[in-house]
């Protein structure tokens, strides 16, 4: 008894002391706070998007074209993007693609104020956007192992995580305020002067130690990359996983359907269903910040769990078991996908790994207008039950398949 009572505290805070381990270095903790702010403008103006699609159209059909602009750029340049991470000074590529976003903000606040936002310029300024996130993404994933290391990057990754859930309560519930008061300008102006903060950031970080490798000669970088990430059986089948969990993350595509049509309730039974992901995924992430470096047999299960969460989701017989399964796949699918992220990164050639992330984009968002119209048209001429179950069908099955190559 009194070696177990000695033990359960002493692993506390090791706990706690691997969830803060990327806040002790100083410029992770103000890069932190910067994307915190970042990422709450961007999940305003992805909410505030989307009304304004809806109102001038009436049409959900455009909402679909509004995701395929956003996230096509990632399919179609994404190895090329993750090229320039691996040549160039990821900071220097920060300071080019934020502003860059920044500037897009103010225009569709320009627009939204004068009245003169139609849908040509939301699809054109989602396209910019989408390309430009594409250079963002994975220069910003890589940046954060030349900020903490690599013995930091899972307190960094689950952290990162935390932000995101953090945003997705503050985002939409400050562009839900802005529009009943003030109108979709405004959401896009707070987008806009969110940059602000991690831009700051970024002049005040000195330029990194890190001189990224060289690689591959010009025109070969992403032949090689692709070439590493089918070569290295992990990465080979991470991918697919990753591709059936960016559905998760797609929950305005697969989750009304289930909600209006086998669950039978409102826009009310929706928000809530998104709180239920919300608040198991805040435990998730921080379960991930806290846990050491990542193993694949502990992405393994976490794959699995999830896939399993998310079917009895959609299979659950009433309300409330939908809701419970619902915050279990919020604390399986952030654990799993933050668990995938860092493991991909720290077995990763540190001279390949921008075209590896960006490759993991392409997986996790880039094919979402693909498997979206998918899980729409099974939605529609199926069963709303059958088309929420896919990913976590598609989930279990990539594990299943790639099972000997997520033994170590």
């Amino acid at each position: 008894m009194s070696t177990e009572s000695g033990t359960l505290p002493s692993r506390a805070p090791g706990v706690l002391a691997r969830i803060g381990g990327a806040l002790r270095e100083p410029r992770f903790r103000v890069w932190f706070l910067g994307q915190l702010t970042s990422a709450s403008g961007s999940m305003a103006q992805s909410v505030a998007l989307s009304w304004v699609v809806l109102e001038r159209t009436g049409n959900a059909l455009w909402l679909s074209a509004l995701t395929a602009c956003f996230w096509g750029p990632t399919l179609l340049l994404g190895p090329w993007a993750g090229a320039l991470v691996d040549r160039y000074d990821r900071r220097r590529l920060l300071l080019i693609t934020q502003p860059l976003l920044m500037a897009i903000a103010a225009t569709l606040s320009l627009l939204a104020a004068t009245d003169r936002l139609t849908i040509a310029p939301i699809l054109v300024l989602s396209a910019l956007s989408g390309a430009t996130t594409t250079v963002d993404a994975p220069a910003r994933q890589v940046y954060v192992i030349d900020l903490v290391g690599e013995k930091a990057v899972a307190s960094a990754v689950g952290l990162w995580e935390v932000a995101l859930n953090a945003a997705r309560v503050i985002g939409p519930g400050a562009a839900g305020a802005l529009l009943a008061t003030t109108g979709p300008a405004a959401c896009f102006a707070v987008n806009g002067l969110a940059y602000c903060a991690p831009l700051l950031v970024l002049t005040r970080l000195a330029p990194s130690t890190v001189t990224p490798p060289r690689g591959a000669k010009r025109g070969g970088e992403v032949r090689e990359g692709f070439g590493y990430v089918w070569r290295t059986p992990l990465l080979r089948t991470l991918m697919p996983m990753v591709a059936f969990s960016g559905l998760i993350f797609s929950m305005g595509i697969a989750l009304p359907p289930l909600v209006e049509r086998s669950l039978h309730l409102g826009g009310g039974g929706y928000g809530a269903m998104m709180a239920a992901f919300g608040l198991g995924g805040l435990p998730g992430a921080l379960l991930a910040a806290g846990a050491p470096e990542p193993s694949a047999q502990r992405v393994r299960v976490l794959a699995l769990g999830t896939g399993a969460s998310i079917l009895c989701v959609a299979w659950a017989p009433a309300t409330p078991v939908a809701f419970v399964a619902m915050a279990a796949t919020g604390l399986t699918s952030i654990w799993f996908i933050a668990a995938a992220n860092t493991l991909v990164q720290l077995r990763s050639d540190p001279g390949l790994r921008g075209r590896v992330m960006a490759l993991w984009g392409v997986a996790m968002t880039g094919t979402v207008p693909f498997t979206g119209l998918l899980v729409t048209a099974l939605a529609q001429h199926v069963d709303a039950r059958v088309a929420f179950s896919l990913s976590g069908a598609g989930l279990a099955l990539a594990t299943l398949a790639g099972w000997r190559a997520l033994q170590d």
